[in-house]
């Protein structure tokens, strides 16, 4: 039993400042067992000193690194034409992935990747804002307990555990001063967390966090700010404790719209995009047949049916069109910038050698939210302007773009495509790997030989906790603070480091969101793309459509990935049983997994409109334009 002395001094830490209302829980709870013997007097007695938990000696830092819609085809890295030179210098000293996915769109990847378990078996399916979410196992948003984080298992091992930028994990309900703050990344196992917890904000007035409280923003670009936070907190750490590993999530909010960063970023691509979006993908997809990301056989996919041809565009439409792209080009340069100014700290204090690094190039494809022509400061959820209505709003603040008055700034869809080369569609669209495949670097000098080495094996955002712990020596842990924790179900990649063509090891996989939905197997993937109301009333510029066909009459595809990456040609009339195969397969994932019940976009939101507690009856929301892939 806890004394009013130890709860005093618990008081007393937080109200000094050491540590959140998080932390005092967990130093509570992680009280062991006395395990001496109390005599009469002290000779008659035995102490027990409960021991501080240290890594091993030599441990690595541990750094994940993960972007925000970036897409597969944008980075150079991968054969893209922006210029990300600390992400080429971390591949060609490690290994790049590129058959490695995620979940579709940002909250379910972050589960996924900081639990080492599937989205929907972590209650992330959707998203953890109420507008979003339901009242299901898969889908209300809320972790549990038993499935640990990444934090909660190092912090437990002798590591510090830092976390900023983008978290996007913390239920609407619970992301205000009053908490309860066990949803918070210092209720999640993260010693300090500077950054917004929400899905997106402002890079020059964010909704920004620190700790456990809301601060305010010093008006400098957030990038700038978390860096220099992160920076801070390890370089705090190397004075007091030297030898003591951290591990460190990196997660930007960029390149998630708004698009804005300042001119001397963008302006280095002024012109570069005049050529539009047909000439960038073929200029990428060559580049990328020339660096061996992609097979040399490959054949690039027709533009998306909904795409224009740049060619049958007007002047205006080039110009404001091309703007828009340099500004995002210019923001990811800079991304990549502020995280060569983390790199760069890790080698001049002697930090870098000893440093295990994964970057995650995106948490879903190229987004497909800003429209056929673009947003500038629309709300996602606002009326739709009709075409040429929305280029000469557009046209009329071009020079708002990428700055901090741009609120909701996003590329047209043409770009999202040509962001995601060599593949279709983009995100949200869990079926297609356009949505699903992101490029992934691991660079870890101890144990990498192949430097600059291409690994092709499946992987996928939830194989990176196990990765990282069979890099320690860390055994998934029985039990944390007191609760038995479930089974992981990712892969450790690590059998890949030295073995490029050692076969994969991750099987299955199933993807889902909003009713789009694939599973995986040993190279063949059926996958469904489902056309939610929500998404036909945007492309029919807002009139009603007509009644849904719902989840029954869907027509699946098939296709055989080992031979047709980039999923070109449906197998499905020709191998009808294989395709049976993986749809009963997919029955029995979305059963283990808390799939069911199908819920699309238009279904939350009708139920929290009209059905949800609480929930104004006038409330109104209004669909973004958001085009049928198909």
């Amino acid at each position: 039993m806890i004394n009013k002395k130890t709860l005093a001094l618990a008081a007393a830490i937080v109200a000094g400042g050491f540590y959140s209302t998080a932390h005092v829980q967990n130093f509570t709870q992680q009280q062991q067992p006395f395990k001496g013997v109390t005599g009469r007097t002290l000779a008659e007695s035995k102490e027990d000193w409960t021991s501080q938990i240290k890594a091993p000696k030599g441990a690595p830092n541990v750094i994940w690194i993960l972007l925000d819609d970036v897409g597969f085809g944008a980075s150079s890295t991968f054969g893209g034409v922006i210029n990300t030179p600390t992400f080429d210098s971390l591949a060609a000293n490690g290994l790049r992935y590129t058959n490695f996915h995620t979940c579709a769109i940002c909250a379910p990847t972050r589960a996924a990747l900081l639990t080492g378990r599937n989205a929907h078996y972590v209650h992330m399916g959707g998203f953890a804002h109420t507008i979003l979410s339901a009242g299901f196992p898969g889908y209300d948003g809320r972790i549990p307990s038993d499935k640990g984080t990444i934090a909660e298992i190092l912090r437990e091992n002798g590591y510090n555990t830092f976390a900023v930028g983008k978290y996007g994990l913390t239920p609407d309900e619970d992301a205000t001063d009053a908490g309860p703050f066990d949803r918070w990344p210092g209720g999640k196992g993260f010693d300090h967390f500077f950054g917004f917890l929400g899905s997106q904000t402002d890079q020059y007035k964010p909704d920004l966090v620190e700790d456990n409280a809301h601060v305010k923003p010093d008006g400098r670009h957030l990038n700038e700010q978390i860096t220099d936070k992160a920076i801070f907190y390890l370089t705090r750490q190397q004075k007091v404790a030297p030898n003591k590993p951290f591990f460190l999530y990196y997660s930007p909010g960029a390149t998630h719209a708004p698009h804005q960063v300042s001119k001397e970023w963008s302006d280095l691509y002024k012109g570069k995009f005049d050529g539009g979006w047909d000439v960038f993908r073929e200029q990428v997809f060559a580049r990328q047949k020339k660096l061996g990301i992609i097979p040399a056989n490959a054949v690039l996919p027709a533009r998306n049916s909904y795409i224009k041809e740049w060619n049958s565009l007007s002047a205006d439409e080039k110009k404001l069109y091309a703007r828009f792209m340099e500004v995002y080009a210019g923001y990811l340069t800079y991304t990549d910038h502020e995280v060569g100014r983390l790199v760069n700290y890790l080698k001049q204090s002697n930090q870098l050698d000893n440093t295990l690094i994964f970057a995650v190039i995106g948490d879903n494809g190229a987004s497909k939210e800003g429209t056929p022509n673009g947003d500038i400061d629309r709300p996602l959820f606002g009326r739709p302007l009709a075409e040429q209505e929305n280029i000469k709003y557009n046209l009329d603040k071009i020079g708002e773009i990428g700055t901090p008055d741009a609120k909701e700034g996003n590329y047209p869809l043409g770009w999202a495509q040509a962001a995601n080369t060599p593949f279709k569609y983009w995100k949200q669209d869990a079926n297609a790997e356009g949505g699903t495949r992101n490029p992934l670097i691991i660079f870890y000098p101890k144990s990498i030989k192949d430097k600059g080495g291409i690994r092709t094996q499946y992987g996928h955002v939830n194989d990176l906790l196990p990765t990282t712990l069979q890099s320690l020596g860390i055994a998934p842990p029985e039990y944390i603070r007191g609760i038995k924790q479930d089974t992981l179900q990712g892969t450790s990649l690590v059998y890949s480091f030295d073995h490029a063509d050692a076969p994969p090891q991750h099987h299955i996989q199933y993807y889902y969101i909003f009713g789009s939905r694939s599973i995986f197997k040993d190279g063949w993937k059926a996958e469904v793309y489902h056309h939610p109301d929500f998404n036909d009333m945007a492309n029919n510029k807002g009139v009603a459509p007509a009644p849904s066909s719902g989840f029954n009459n869907e027509v699946w595809e098939l296709y055989d990935l080992n031979n047709d990456f980039n999923e070109r040609i449906d197998l499905a009339k020709k191998y009808p049983e294989k395709l049976k195969e993986l749809q009963a397969l997919f029955d029995e994932q979305a059963k283990i997994n808390n799939i069911y019940p199908f819920i699309d976009c238009d279904d939350v939101l009708k139920r929290r409109i009209h059905k949800a507690p609480g929930t104004p009856q006038t409330l109104t929301i209004e669909p973004s334009v958001t085009p049928k892939s198909k």
